[in-house]
Protein backbone atom coordinates (compact mmCIF):
# COMPACT_ATOMS: atom_id res chain seq x y z
CA UNK A 1 0.00 0.00 0.00
CA UNK A 2 1.02 3.59 -0.59
CA UNK A 3 0.30 5.63 2.55
CA UNK A 4 -0.72 9.17 1.67
CA UNK A 5 -2.81 12.04 3.03
CA UNK A 6 -4.61 15.27 2.05
CA UNK A 7 -1.56 17.33 3.13
CA UNK A 8 1.70 17.28 5.05
CA UNK A 9 1.64 16.86 8.84
CA UNK A 10 -1.37 14.56 8.80
CA UNK A 11 0.53 11.63 10.30
CA UNK A 12 1.80 9.60 7.32
CA UNK A 13 5.13 8.69 8.93
CA UNK A 14 3.53 7.72 12.26
CA UNK A 15 0.94 5.51 10.56
CA UNK A 16 3.49 3.94 8.21
CA UNK A 17 5.91 3.27 11.07
CA UNK A 18 3.14 1.91 13.30
CA UNK A 19 1.91 -0.36 10.53
CA UNK A 20 5.41 -1.59 9.76
CA UNK A 21 6.21 -2.39 13.40
CA UNK A 22 2.76 -3.99 13.96
CA UNK A 23 3.11 -6.35 11.01
CA UNK A 24 6.77 -7.07 11.79
CA UNK A 25 5.85 -8.14 15.32
CA UNK A 26 3.37 -10.59 13.80
CA UNK A 27 6.19 -12.28 11.92
CA UNK A 28 5.68 -10.68 8.52
CA UNK A 29 8.61 -9.54 6.44
CA UNK A 30 8.02 -5.83 5.79
CA UNK A 31 9.82 -3.53 3.37
CA UNK A 32 9.16 0.21 3.47
CA UNK A 33 9.90 2.83 0.83
CA UNK A 34 9.64 6.62 0.89
CA UNK A 35 8.22 8.61 -2.02
CA UNK A 36 10.53 11.38 -3.16
CA UNK A 37 13.73 12.73 -1.65
CA UNK A 38 13.96 12.35 2.11
CA UNK A 39 16.55 11.18 4.63
CA UNK A 40 14.88 11.51 8.03
CA UNK A 41 11.59 9.64 7.57
CA UNK A 42 13.42 6.61 6.10
CA UNK A 43 15.61 6.39 9.22
CA UNK A 44 12.47 5.90 11.34
CA UNK A 45 10.91 3.54 8.80
CA UNK A 46 14.06 1.43 8.66
CA UNK A 47 14.00 1.05 12.44
CA UNK A 48 10.29 0.18 12.36
CA UNK A 49 10.62 -2.52 9.69
CA UNK A 50 14.12 -3.84 10.31
CA UNK A 51 15.18 -3.29 6.68
CA UNK A 52 16.65 -0.27 4.82
CA UNK A 53 14.02 2.17 3.55
CA UNK A 54 14.82 3.34 0.03
CA UNK A 55 13.50 6.06 -2.26
CA UNK A 56 10.90 5.80 -5.03
CA UNK A 57 10.55 8.84 -7.29
CA UNK A 58 9.52 8.73 -10.94
CA UNK A 59 11.73 11.72 -11.82
CA UNK A 60 14.69 11.67 -9.43
CA UNK A 61 15.12 7.89 -9.46
CA UNK A 62 13.48 7.11 -12.81
CA UNK A 63 10.75 4.57 -13.47
CA UNK A 64 13.19 1.75 -14.26
CA UNK A 65 14.90 2.20 -10.89
CA UNK A 66 11.53 2.32 -9.10
CA UNK A 67 10.34 -0.90 -10.71
CA UNK A 68 13.63 -2.70 -10.11
CA UNK A 69 13.60 -1.89 -6.40
CA UNK A 70 9.96 -2.91 -5.97
CA UNK A 71 10.53 -6.19 -7.83
CA UNK A 72 13.56 -6.97 -5.65
CA UNK A 73 11.61 -6.14 -2.46
CA UNK A 74 8.63 -8.24 -3.52
CA UNK A 75 10.90 -11.27 -3.80
CA UNK A 76 11.70 -11.12 -0.08
CA UNK A 77 8.76 -9.35 1.61
CA UNK A 78 5.22 -10.22 2.67
CA UNK A 79 4.17 -6.57 2.80
CA UNK A 80 5.47 -3.47 1.02
CA UNK A 81 4.54 -0.06 2.43
CA UNK A 82 5.33 3.16 0.55
CA UNK A 83 5.09 6.42 2.45
CA UNK A 84 3.92 9.24 0.22
CA UNK A 85 5.14 12.83 0.14
CA UNK A 86 3.12 15.99 0.92
CA UNK A 87 -0.55 15.58 -0.09
CA UNK A 88 -1.72 12.75 -2.33
CA UNK A 89 -1.94 14.90 -5.48
CA UNK A 90 0.74 17.48 -4.63
CA UNK A 91 3.84 17.90 -6.77
CA UNK A 92 4.89 16.60 -10.14
CA UNK A 93 5.27 13.67 -10.06
CA UNK A 94 2.91 13.20 -7.11
CA UNK A 95 2.27 10.28 -4.81
CA UNK A 96 -0.90 9.61 -6.82
CA UNK A 97 1.16 9.50 -10.02
CA UNK A 98 3.44 6.89 -8.46
CA UNK A 99 0.55 4.79 -7.14
CA UNK A 100 -1.14 4.70 -10.54
CA UNK A 101 2.04 4.09 -12.52
CA UNK A 102 3.06 1.05 -10.45
CA UNK A 103 -0.47 -0.14 -9.71
CA UNK A 104 -0.58 -0.06 -5.91
CA UNK A 105 -3.61 0.76 -3.71
CA UNK A 106 -3.63 3.83 -1.47
CA UNK A 107 -4.22 4.13 2.26
CA UNK A 108 -5.37 7.70 2.99
CA UNK A 109 -4.37 9.06 6.42
CA UNK A 110 -6.57 11.94 7.59
CA UNK A 111 -6.11 14.02 10.73
CA UNK A 112 -9.53 13.61 12.33
CA UNK A 113 -8.82 15.68 15.44
CA UNK A 114 -11.18 18.53 14.56
CA UNK A 115 -13.93 16.78 12.61
CA UNK A 116 -16.58 14.09 12.70
CA UNK A 117 -18.75 13.25 9.65
CA UNK A 118 -16.75 15.58 7.42
CA UNK A 119 -14.05 12.93 7.67
CA UNK A 120 -16.07 10.79 5.25
CA UNK A 121 -16.54 13.68 2.84
CA UNK A 122 -12.81 14.36 2.72
CA UNK A 123 -12.04 10.66 2.24
CA UNK A 124 -14.61 10.45 -0.55
CA UNK A 125 -13.05 13.43 -2.29
CA UNK A 126 -9.60 11.87 -2.22
CA UNK A 127 -10.97 8.60 -3.58
CA UNK A 128 -13.03 10.16 -6.39
CA UNK A 129 -10.77 13.01 -7.47
CA UNK A 130 -8.84 11.06 -10.09
CA UNK A 131 -10.20 8.28 -12.25
CA UNK A 132 -8.15 5.10 -12.10
CA UNK A 133 -6.61 5.75 -8.69
CA UNK A 134 -7.41 2.96 -6.23
CA UNK A 135 -7.94 4.26 -2.70
CA UNK A 136 -8.32 1.03 -0.76
CA UNK A 137 -8.99 2.41 2.68
CA UNK A 138 -8.69 5.21 5.20
CA UNK A 139 -7.00 5.67 8.58
CA UNK A 140 -7.61 8.40 11.12
CA UNK A 141 -4.89 10.17 13.08
CA UNK A 142 -5.21 12.05 16.38
CA UNK A 143 -8.59 10.62 17.43
CA UNK A 144 -9.90 11.73 20.80
CA UNK A 145 -11.66 8.55 21.95
CA UNK A 146 -13.15 5.25 20.86
CA UNK A 147 -16.46 7.04 20.25
CA UNK A 148 -14.69 9.62 18.08
CA UNK A 149 -13.19 6.78 16.05
CA UNK A 150 -16.65 5.26 15.67
CA UNK A 151 -18.06 8.53 14.29
CA UNK A 152 -15.24 8.78 11.77
CA UNK A 153 -15.57 5.15 10.73
CA UNK A 154 -19.33 5.40 10.24
CA UNK A 155 -18.91 8.48 8.03
CA UNK A 156 -17.10 6.48 5.31
CA UNK A 157 -18.89 5.25 2.18
CA UNK A 158 -19.26 1.49 1.90
CA UNK A 159 -16.52 1.14 -0.72
CA UNK A 160 -13.82 2.67 1.51
CA UNK A 161 -12.43 0.42 4.23
CA UNK A 162 -11.64 1.64 7.72
CA UNK A 163 -8.06 0.44 8.26
CA UNK A 164 -7.19 1.88 11.65
CA UNK A 165 -6.47 4.90 13.81
CA UNK A 166 -3.94 6.49 16.13
CA UNK A 167 -4.94 8.53 19.21
CA UNK A 168 -4.15 12.15 19.95
CA UNK A 169 -1.33 11.48 22.40
CA UNK A 170 1.85 13.58 22.74
CA UNK A 171 3.69 10.45 23.90
CA UNK A 172 3.25 8.98 20.40
CA UNK A 173 4.63 12.02 18.56
CA UNK A 174 7.94 11.69 16.74
CA UNK A 175 10.21 14.65 17.73
CA UNK A 176 10.96 17.26 15.05
CA UNK A 177 13.37 20.11 14.35
CA UNK A 178 14.38 22.09 11.26
CA UNK A 179 14.55 19.84 8.17
CA UNK A 180 12.03 17.38 9.68
CA UNK A 181 12.08 14.55 12.19
CA UNK A 182 14.92 14.11 14.63
CA UNK A 183 17.17 11.37 13.25
CA UNK A 184 16.19 7.95 14.60
CA UNK A 185 19.72 7.24 15.79
CA UNK A 186 19.56 10.24 18.14
CA UNK A 187 16.47 8.94 19.96
CA UNK A 188 17.42 6.54 22.71
CA UNK A 189 13.79 5.48 23.10
CA UNK A 190 13.00 5.06 19.40
CA UNK A 191 12.06 1.37 19.71
CA UNK A 192 9.77 2.09 22.65
CA UNK A 193 8.09 4.83 20.62
CA UNK A 194 7.61 2.49 17.66
CA UNK A 195 6.21 -0.26 19.87
CA UNK A 196 3.80 2.28 21.38
CA UNK A 197 2.66 3.28 17.90
CA UNK A 198 2.10 -0.38 17.00
CA UNK A 199 0.15 -0.98 20.22
CA UNK A 200 -2.02 2.07 19.59
CA UNK A 201 -2.62 1.00 15.99
CA UNK A 202 -3.69 -2.49 17.12
CA UNK A 203 -6.60 -1.04 19.12
CA UNK A 204 -8.48 0.05 15.98
CA UNK A 205 -6.79 -1.91 13.19
CA UNK A 206 -8.36 -3.86 10.36
CA UNK A 207 -6.01 -6.78 9.81
CA UNK A 208 -7.17 -7.47 6.26
CA UNK A 209 -4.69 -6.40 3.60
CA UNK A 210 -5.55 -5.43 0.02
CA UNK A 211 -5.09 -7.98 -2.78
CA UNK A 212 -1.49 -8.78 -3.66
CA UNK A 213 0.26 -6.73 -6.35
CA UNK A 214 2.51 -8.38 -8.91
CA UNK A 215 5.63 -6.53 -10.03
CA UNK A 216 7.15 -7.49 -13.37
CA UNK A 217 10.79 -8.54 -13.50
CA UNK A 218 13.05 -5.49 -13.67
CA UNK A 219 16.78 -6.09 -13.17
CA UNK A 220 18.88 -3.50 -11.38
CA UNK A 221 21.41 -1.88 -13.75
CA UNK A 222 25.03 -2.83 -13.06
CA UNK A 223 27.29 0.23 -12.66
CA UNK A 224 30.69 0.39 -14.36
CA UNK A 225 33.39 -1.34 -12.32
CA UNK A 226 35.68 1.72 -12.30
CA UNK A 227 36.05 1.76 -8.51
CA UNK A 228 37.64 -1.67 -8.07
CA UNK A 229 40.51 -1.37 -5.60
CA UNK A 230 39.35 2.11 -4.56
CA UNK A 231 38.71 3.07 -0.95
CA UNK A 232 36.14 5.84 -0.41
CA UNK A 233 36.09 7.57 2.99
CA UNK A 234 32.49 8.46 3.96
CA UNK A 235 31.74 10.84 6.83
CA UNK A 236 28.94 9.25 8.84
CA UNK A 237 27.75 10.54 12.21
CA UNK A 238 25.24 12.97 13.72
CA UNK A 239 26.65 15.85 11.62
CA UNK A 240 26.85 13.93 8.33
CA UNK A 241 23.97 11.46 8.26
CA UNK A 242 22.06 12.11 5.01
CA UNK A 243 22.99 9.00 3.04
CA UNK A 244 20.73 7.21 0.57
CA UNK A 245 21.19 3.43 0.96
CA UNK A 246 20.98 3.18 -2.84
CA UNK A 247 24.02 5.48 -3.16
CA UNK A 248 26.08 3.30 -0.86
CA UNK A 249 24.94 0.15 -2.68
CA UNK A 250 25.93 1.63 -6.03
CA UNK A 251 29.45 2.51 -4.90
CA UNK A 252 29.92 -0.99 -3.51
CA UNK A 253 28.52 -2.51 -6.72
CA UNK A 254 31.10 -0.45 -8.67
CA UNK A 255 33.84 -2.17 -6.66
CA UNK A 256 34.56 0.44 -3.98
CA UNK A 257 35.44 -0.28 -0.37
CA UNK A 258 33.65 2.20 1.92
CA UNK A 259 35.48 3.43 5.02
CA UNK A 260 33.11 5.23 7.40
CA UNK A 261 34.47 7.75 9.89
CA UNK A 262 33.12 10.30 12.38
CA UNK A 263 34.30 13.92 12.18
CA UNK A 264 32.28 14.73 15.32
CA UNK A 265 34.16 12.06 17.28
CA UNK A 266 37.45 13.68 16.25
CA UNK A 267 38.43 11.04 13.70
CA UNK A 268 40.84 12.02 10.95
CA UNK A 269 40.34 11.29 7.26
CA UNK A 270 41.06 7.57 6.70
CA UNK A 271 43.57 6.49 4.11
CA UNK A 272 41.51 6.67 0.91
CA UNK A 273 41.40 7.26 -2.82
CA UNK A 274 38.26 9.45 -2.66
CA UNK A 275 36.09 11.03 0.03
CA UNK A 276 32.46 11.97 0.55
CA UNK A 277 31.03 14.52 2.99
CA UNK A 278 27.24 14.04 2.83
CA UNK A 279 24.58 16.33 4.23
CA UNK A 280 23.40 16.51 7.80
CA UNK A 281 23.61 18.92 10.71
CA UNK A 282 27.11 20.43 10.98
CA UNK A 283 25.54 23.53 12.55
CA UNK A 284 24.60 21.46 15.61
CA UNK A 285 28.19 20.29 16.14
CA UNK A 286 30.26 23.43 15.60
CA UNK A 287 32.66 22.96 18.50
CA UNK A 288 33.46 19.32 17.73
CA UNK A 289 34.04 20.02 14.04
CA UNK A 290 36.14 23.12 14.72
CA UNK A 291 38.33 21.10 17.11
CA UNK A 292 39.09 18.39 14.53
CA UNK A 293 42.33 19.83 13.15
CA UNK A 294 43.51 16.45 11.86
CA UNK A 295 40.52 16.16 9.55
CA UNK A 296 41.01 19.68 8.18
CA UNK A 297 44.65 18.95 7.43
CA UNK A 298 43.80 15.59 5.90
CA UNK A 299 41.14 17.04 3.61
CA UNK A 300 43.45 19.83 2.41
CA UNK A 301 46.17 17.30 1.61
CA UNK A 302 43.60 15.08 -0.09
CA UNK A 303 42.29 17.86 -2.36
CA UNK A 304 45.78 19.26 -3.04
CA UNK A 305 46.83 15.76 -4.17
CA UNK A 306 44.10 15.84 -6.83
CA UNK A 307 41.95 13.17 -5.18
CA UNK A 308 38.13 13.23 -5.59
CA UNK A 309 35.96 14.74 -2.85
CA UNK A 310 32.17 15.17 -2.99
CA UNK A 311 30.63 17.59 -0.47
CA UNK A 312 26.83 17.78 -0.35
CA UNK A 313 24.81 20.42 1.54
CA UNK A 314 26.07 19.96 5.12
CA UNK A 315 29.33 18.77 3.59
CA UNK A 316 29.50 22.02 1.61
CA UNK A 317 28.90 24.03 4.80
CA UNK A 318 31.78 22.22 6.48
CA UNK A 319 34.06 23.02 3.53
CA UNK A 320 33.61 26.79 4.06
CA UNK A 321 35.82 29.05 6.19
CA UNK A 322 33.13 29.76 8.79
CA UNK A 323 29.68 28.46 9.81
CA UNK A 324 27.15 30.08 12.17
CA UNK A 325 24.18 28.41 13.81
CA UNK A 326 20.72 29.90 14.34
CA UNK A 327 21.82 31.63 17.53
CA UNK A 328 24.69 33.41 15.79
CA UNK A 329 27.45 31.24 17.25
CA UNK A 330 30.27 30.85 14.73
CA UNK A 331 33.14 28.44 14.36
CA UNK A 332 35.89 27.88 11.79
CA UNK A 333 35.33 25.00 9.41
CA UNK A 334 37.63 23.22 6.93
CA UNK A 335 38.44 26.23 4.72
CA UNK A 336 38.40 24.33 1.44
CA UNK A 337 36.14 26.98 -0.10
CA UNK A 338 36.27 30.73 0.49
CA UNK A 339 33.15 31.88 2.27
CA UNK A 340 30.85 31.57 5.23
CA UNK A 341 27.27 30.54 5.94
CA UNK A 342 24.64 30.96 8.63
CA UNK A 343 21.44 29.12 9.48
CA UNK A 344 18.36 31.22 8.84
CA UNK A 345 14.89 30.99 10.37
CA UNK A 346 13.25 30.52 6.97
CA UNK A 347 13.67 27.84 4.34
CA UNK A 348 16.29 28.93 1.81
CA UNK A 349 15.75 26.31 -0.92
CA UNK A 350 13.54 23.32 -1.64
CA UNK A 351 12.92 21.17 -4.69
CA UNK A 352 14.11 18.54 -7.13
CA UNK A 353 17.33 19.41 -8.97
CA UNK A 354 19.30 18.28 -12.02
CA UNK A 355 22.95 19.18 -12.51
CA UNK A 356 24.96 18.74 -15.70
CA UNK A 357 28.62 18.07 -14.91
CA UNK A 358 31.46 16.99 -17.20
CA UNK A 359 30.81 13.49 -15.84
CA UNK A 360 27.15 13.63 -16.96
CA UNK A 361 23.77 14.73 -15.57
CA UNK A 362 22.92 13.75 -12.00
CA UNK A 363 19.54 14.23 -10.37
CA UNK A 364 18.72 14.90 -6.76
CA UNK A 365 17.17 17.56 -4.56
CA UNK A 366 17.88 20.56 -2.33
CA UNK A 367 16.40 21.36 1.08
CA UNK A 368 18.17 23.71 3.50
CA UNK A 369 17.90 26.73 5.78
CA UNK A 370 21.49 27.85 5.31
CA UNK A 371 22.41 31.10 3.58
CA UNK A 372 25.92 30.99 2.15
CA UNK A 373 28.26 33.64 0.76
CA UNK A 374 30.91 31.86 -1.29
CA UNK A 375 33.80 33.63 -2.98
CA UNK A 376 34.70 30.83 -5.41
CA UNK A 377 33.22 30.85 -8.89
CA UNK A 378 30.47 28.31 -9.68
CA UNK A 379 31.24 25.85 -12.46
CA UNK A 380 27.64 24.70 -12.95
CA UNK A 381 24.09 25.53 -11.87
CA UNK A 382 21.29 23.11 -11.13
CA UNK A 383 17.82 23.38 -12.64
CA UNK A 384 14.44 22.56 -11.14
CA UNK A 385 12.39 20.28 -13.44
CA UNK A 386 9.15 21.92 -12.32
CA UNK A 387 10.34 25.46 -12.95
CA UNK A 388 10.66 26.24 -9.24
CA UNK A 389 12.88 29.09 -8.02
CA UNK A 390 15.49 26.96 -6.22
CA UNK A 391 18.74 26.61 -8.16
CA UNK A 392 22.06 25.59 -6.69
CA UNK A 393 25.64 26.34 -7.68
CA UNK A 394 28.30 23.67 -7.97
CA UNK A 395 31.83 24.63 -6.92
CA UNK A 396 34.96 22.80 -7.99
CA UNK A 397 38.49 22.86 -6.67
CA UNK A 398 40.67 20.27 -8.37
CA UNK A 399 38.69 17.04 -8.04
CA UNK A 400 36.50 18.43 -5.25
CA UNK A 401 32.84 19.08 -6.12
CA UNK A 402 30.70 20.93 -3.57
CA UNK A 403 27.03 21.91 -3.77
CA UNK A 404 23.83 22.15 -1.74
CA UNK A 405 22.37 19.42 -3.98
CA UNK A 406 21.95 15.92 -2.56
CA UNK A 407 22.61 13.59 -5.49
CA UNK A 408 20.82 10.30 -6.13
CA UNK A 409 23.63 8.26 -7.69
CA UNK A 410 21.46 5.64 -9.50
CA UNK A 411 19.96 8.48 -11.59
CA UNK A 412 23.19 8.20 -13.62
CA UNK A 413 25.47 5.42 -12.33
CA UNK A 414 28.23 6.20 -14.82
CA UNK A 415 28.39 9.90 -13.82
CA UNK A 416 28.33 9.05 -10.11
CA UNK A 417 31.16 6.54 -10.44
CA UNK A 418 33.23 9.02 -12.44
CA UNK A 419 32.92 11.60 -9.63
CA UNK A 420 34.83 9.24 -7.34
CA UNK A 421 37.14 7.51 -9.83
CA UNK A 422 40.85 8.30 -10.01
Amino acid sequence: MLVSAPASNQGKTSVTAGLARWHTRQGRRVRVFKTGPDFLDPMVLERASGAPAQQLDLWMCGEDDVRARLHAAAAEADLILIEGVMGLFDGSPSSADLAQRIGVPVLAVIDGSAMAQTFGALATGLARYREGLQVYGVAANRIGSAYHAQLLRESLPVDLRWLGALPRDPALALPERHLGLVAAGELGDIDARLDALADAWAAHADAQLPPAVEFAAAPMPVPPQNLRGHRIAVACDAAFCFLYPANLDLLRAAGAELAFFSPVAGEALPDCDAAWLPGGYPELHLDALAANAALRQGLHAHVDAGKPLLAECGGLLYCLDQLSDRDGRSAPMAGLLRGHAHLGARLAALGLQAVTLPQGELRGHTFHYAQAQIGDEAVAMSVNPNGGPSREAVYRRGRMHASFVHFYFPSNPDAAVRLFAA
